[in-house]
């Protein structure tokens, strides 16, 4: 285990490829964040999460309190979703939703009543520690609580399975590596403590003997914040201060900085003793256990060059996006292009109507100064830049060759599925090659292609089953009718003995007969010629 002697340490490993780029988180942190006021609607799609979408448990026309539960867990995987003030459920239909498909999805639409009364809620509270971990785990299946790092796994179901796979280490991830977010940041300095105590919980309810909090080396403040809360608790923490550099914060290169210890490609954290959770999921995790609030809240950047007083809020899940940039001070006159999330990960928004969901960490907005469109891509000139800076050692030179030709097998064969999609190779490629887009559509084709071969599979076994149905029953209809072919043969030739029997009684009667109808007219002339004498 490592020391916690000081609660903080410097010694850091390498992973593969990264890359340096302009942080931009200043524009976002010279003053504290605020508490949005609050909108007139909010648009809650019942899939905020991985998994199953949320049923929902509300009707058009009902009034419903801040807090109250208003999608229960559908099929595990799954979240439950809260109403984020009171009001009125005035509907419950498809919507556009900030997703990178641009699709529409099943949302409630709830109209606040401004007055934001809130339902009464039932903490753990203090004593937690002395609650069986069932307990707390049940508790935890209608938070709401979802990983806020950009995962948005169910926090009830990571932490539910840590034990069953022996769990060790839980890495809290405080790097937020990627430009211009700092909601993370923010609340490492505001709420140092209270993240440590949610920390305290998933240590208890994960079964790991130690934590290690990675926070990168241009955040300062959360560095300090973060060891000063961690050296005034009594749990096994320990603040690591890892050098500036994307991708860090990606879950498999952070486990590498702060371990040396890599995750096998097909595997999971969990399948090495790790277990890796967001600053803001353990945040929320405390605030739900010591106030009994769900998650309906959560730390957002609003930032770029494109709003006029860049700054982090704290707003209610489905919020529209709007509100979040008039509270920034609006739109500047450059101002083209509407992001969720950071410029490598993040997705074009077609506009600002969409709701806040929980995954959504930042909304930036720039100018084509800060964020030029891409040139038309040129061929590849096979200069290897990609490689060298691929945070998961890919090939991503081959990979787009693949790619073109949708050869799914050499597409497995150099592991496309551990793409994190992190844009480093598209970031680098002197072509203006998209290739990021090229490998988030194979991994879609081999997906399809792998449903569409189960499919296949599945339909096949049900053709075979009902064929073998038809035979079976076509065999016992012949053997039914060999059987009953056999018993009337038999009958029949039961009855054709009897009749023979009987034929052969019949002139044995008439042969009697016979005989003694001979013998009765040999008497009779016996007599009548004794009669002539």
């Amino acid at each position: 285990m490592i020391s916690r002697l000081f609660n903080t340490r410097d010694t850091h490993f390498r992973f593969n490829g990264g890359i340096h780029l302009d942080d931009h988180k200043a524009e976002s942190t010279g003053q504290p964040s605020a508490e949005l006021s609050l909108s007139g609607q909010y648009t809650l799609p019942l899939r905020q999460h991985i998994g199953a979408p949320a049923q929902a448990l509300v009707s058009v026309g009902d009034n419903v309190l801040k807090g109250q539960l208003i999608a229960r867990p559908g099929a595990a995987p799954s979240a439950a979703l809260h109403a984020p003030t009171s009001g009125r459920i005035v509907a419950i239909d498809a919507r556009p939703v900030p997703h990178p498909s641009g699709l529409s999805d099943q949302c409630i639409v709830l109209e606040a009543d401004g007055e934001d009364r809130a339902t009464d809620y039932s903490p753990v509270g203090e004593d937690w520690p002395s609650r069986s971990r069932e307990e707390l785990l049940a508790a935890l299946q209608d938070s709401g609580i979802v990983g806020l790092g950009g995962a948005v796994f169910p926090t009830a179901t990571k932490l539910g399975s840590a034990r069953e796979w022996e769990v060790t280490t839980l890495i809290i991830n405080g790097a937020e590596c990627e430009p211009w977010i700092t909601c993370d940041q923010t609340l490492m300095q505001e709420n140092a403590a209270e993240i440590v105590r949610g920390i305290g919980i998933a240590l208890h309810l994960s079964g790991a003997t130690e934590c290690l909090v990675g926070i990168e080396d241009n955040k300062p403040a959360a560095i300090s914040a973060m060891s000063k809360a961690a050296k005034a608790s009594s749990y096994p923490i320990t603040v690591v201060s890892v050098p500036t550099l994307y991708p860090t914060g990606g879950e498999r290169q952070l486990i590498k900085v702060l371990t040396d210890k890599e995750v096998p490609a097909g595997k999971l954290p969990s399948n090495i003793g790790m277990l890796v959770m967001n600053v803001g999921t353990v945040y929320a995790l405390e605030r739900f256990i010591s106030t009994g609030e769900p998650l309906i809240t959560r730390m957002v950047t609003v930032t770029g060059d494109g709003v006029r007083a860049p700054q982090n809020f704290r707003a209610r899940i489905g919020t529209p996006l709007a509100d979040l940039i008039q509270a920034a001070g609006g739109y500047t006159a450059s101002a083209n292009r509407l992001t969720l999330g950071g410029p490598m990960m993040g997705y074009a928004l077609p506009d600002d109507t969409l709701p806040l969901v929980k995954a959504g960490n930042c909304l930036l907005v720039t100018s084509p100064a800060v964020l030029p469109e891409k040139p038309a891509a040129l061929p590849c000139i096979r200069c290897g830049a990609c490689a060298q800076a691929c945070p998961a050692g890919l090939l991503p030179q081959q990979l787009y060759w693949y790619s073109r030709a949708r050869n799914h097998e050499a597409l497995e064969k150099f592991a496309i599925n551990s793409c994190i999609e992190c844009g480093c190779c598209d970031y680098v490629c002197p072509s203006h090659i998209p290739l990021v887009h090229y490998f988030r559509f194979s991994k879609t084709d081999i997906r399809s292609a792998a449903e569409e071969s189960r499919k296949a599979d599945i339909a096949r076994q049900r053709h075979d089953a009902r064929q073998a149905r038809l035979d079976r029953i076509a065999a016992e209809k012949a053997a039914k009718l060999a059987a009953k072919k056999a018993a009337l043969a038999k009958k029949n030739a039961a009855a054709g003995d009897d009749k023979k029997d009987a034929i052969a009684q019949a002139l044995e009667r008439a042969k009697a007969r016979k005989a003694e109808l001979n013998k009765d007219d040999k008497q009779a002339g016996s007599s009548a010629e004794t009669g002539g004498n």
